[in-house]
């Protein structure tokens, strides 16, 4: 048993069973014994890979993105350039690489990380030495400015909570103590407002996931846009619509039972990108386009054909897997879906279709 899962336990006997909300959100950041508090976990040393670590063309392609919506809107002399959940940094390293090939980009970006976890930020520093960078705790944090912004693999680790429809309402499932260990159980029935609409396209029995902090966050971000200008691109696993329970735990690449290592695996669940499109206000939202299809008419059949002519051997083959993987249906070309952020009447950013 974890040294979360006693601490979690304790609390459950004193007060009662707690949301998904409350578990996911101690889980990864717990002060003491949250996951992301305690660990780096990214690359093959860690519990997982996201795209920036599995080849650069991701990170030169969004930076090169970001800067043709920055030329299309007419160049602004500053602006904050931020990510949502930077990781290592290895992300916005390859974009600001990337961009300097655009005069005045990078001049003109005020760097902004949004990360808690004070060990990833140190990973950050070292990522980006040289470089000016501010942190933030969250994203309200960042500046009243046009904002281009980057939140790859963000919304899937803000914390969830799932309802199952009965007839007379939603039951809202929790996480109690069972035989002494972590159990999953549901709360008495009652109405939901927030899942009002829901009742048209759910049957008893369906579980249905909602995140209020997606929410929160994509007003924040769309209010920056509509007021200041910019573009954000949010890039994440999951599909127009949430249904199911999508919730998982991964360890050492594996995935886990949920309950059975709080603080040492990874939480995440599917990102709805219809509850995000629809929290954003007074700016436009491109149409839902799959990973490999968007990073596709970015060019990175280009630019995988250009990196792969210096390279032989080993380290041709593991670039041509990288390629594969970021953009074929069978691996994140599909599972991962994009949708971004910019101002009403302004340039659809590429990769987007009109």
């Amino acid at each position: 048993m974890t040294a979360l899962a006693q601490v979690l336990m304790r609390r459950i006997k004193a007060t009662g069973p707690i949301t998904i909300a409350e578990y996911m959100a101690d889980c990864l950041l717990h002060p003491k014994h949250g996951y992301y508090s305690t660990r780096d976990p990214f690359g093959r040393a860690g519990d997982f890979v996201t795209a920036p670590e599995v080849s650069q063309m991701f990170g030169e392609l969004i930076g090169l993105c970001l800067a043709q919506v920055w030329l299309d809107q007419g160049r602004v002399a500053s602006f904050t350039l931020a990510e949502l959940g930077p990781g290592r940094g290895t992300l916005m390293a390859d974009m600001l690489r990337a961009a300097k090939s655009v005069l005045g980009f990078v001049d003109a970006a005020q760097v902004h990380l949004v990360e808690a976890s004070p060990i990833l930020r140190d990973k950050q520093r070292e990522t980006l030495a040289g470089r000016q960078i501010k942190w933030q705790d969250s994203a309200d944090q960042l500046p009243d400015a046009p904002l281009f912004l980057i939140a790859n693999e963000f919304f899937d680790a803000l914390p969830i909570r799932q309802f199952v429809r009965d007839a007379p309402g939603w039951r809202e499932r929790q996480v109690g103590v069972k035989d002494a260990a972590l159990a999953f159980g549901l709360s008495d029935a009652a109405a939901v407002g927030a899942l009002e609409h829901r009742s048209r396209d759910t049957s008893p029995g369906d579980m249905v996931e909602v995140c209020a902090p997606a929410t929160a966050i994509m007003q924040t971000i769309s209010q920056r846009i509509a007021s200041h200008g910019g573009a954000a691109l949010i890039i994440d696993y999951g599909d127009w619509r949430s249904r199911g329970d999508t919730l998982q735990a991964l360890q050492d690449h594996a995935y886990d039972d949920v309950l059975a290592h709080p603080g040492e695996a990874d939480l995440t669940a599917h990102v709805d990108f219809e509850a995000l499109t629809n929290a954003a206000s007074g700016v436009a939202v491109t149409t839902m386009t799959p990973q490999g299809v968007f990073l596709v008419r970015l060019g990175i059949g280009e630019r995988a054909h250009a990196l792969a002519k210096n390279l032989k051997g080993k380290a041709l083959s593991s670039h041509l897997a990288a390629h594969h993987r970021l953009t074929d249906a069978g691996e994140m070309g599909t599972l991962f879906k994009s949708i971004a952020l910019h101002p009403l009447g302004s340039a659809v950013p590429p990769g987007f279709a009109p």
